[in-house]
């Protein structure tokens, strides 16, 4: 039988009694911290692109006043091919919304921004390229076919003609569009 000494048994000193135990370090792997702010940074961008709002797409909308007048706009204004978006006031005080665009063909188009079927949801379009793009279900829609195909979610076509330099939208052609706004 073997008897244990007093100083082969660990025996706490008094200051040890009165001090709490050491903290466990518990700590996020580098890995999972990773995958966490990736899951973050896709939800953030799958928002952005399901609000109709995706990262770095800041469209300038141009204010027209029209109260019931026909609108003139310069030709040159459309070279680049870039869609110019312009929000018109209506004689009744209702907001139409339409761009105007030089398509890959050459030809200036017209169409409301919004269309037969995602109209409700008040998003609008988007350019990407020689493409539109509907901020709502995110269908694209090449610039040659805007006031050629209509329906369903195309562009809603805008009436315009070309008057010297000058593309000449009509009051009663704009305010067809009170349906959609």
């Amino acid at each position: 039988m073997s008897k244990h000494k007093k100083s082969d048994m660990h025996s706490p000193s008094r200051r040890e009694q009165f001090e709490p135990p050491p903290a466990r370090r518990v700590g996020i792997s580098p890995t999972v911290l990773m995958l966490a702010l990736s899951i973050l940074f896709g939800g953030v961008l799958v928002y952005l692109i399901a609000s109709g709002n995706p990262a770095g797409s800041q469209v300038a909308i141009t204010e027209i006043a029209g109260a019931g007048s026909d609108v003139s706009l310069p030709i040159a204004t459309f070279a680049d091919g870039v869609a110019r978006f312009y929000r018109y006031t209506t004689a009744a005080g209702r907001e139409v919304k339409f761009f105007v665009m030089k398509s890959s063909d050459g030809v200036i188009r017209a169409a409301f921004d919004a269309c037969d079927t995602c109209y409700r949801e008040r998003k609008g379009y988007r350019q990407q390229g020689d493409v539109m793009v509907c901020n709502n279900c995110g269908r694209t829609f090449r610039s040659v076919d805007i006031n050629v195909l209509q329906g369903g979610c195309n562009p809603a076509p805008l009436e315009r003609s070309v008057v010297g330099d000058q593309l000449a939208l009509t009051a009663a052609s704009i305010e067809v569009g009170t349906t959609y706004f």
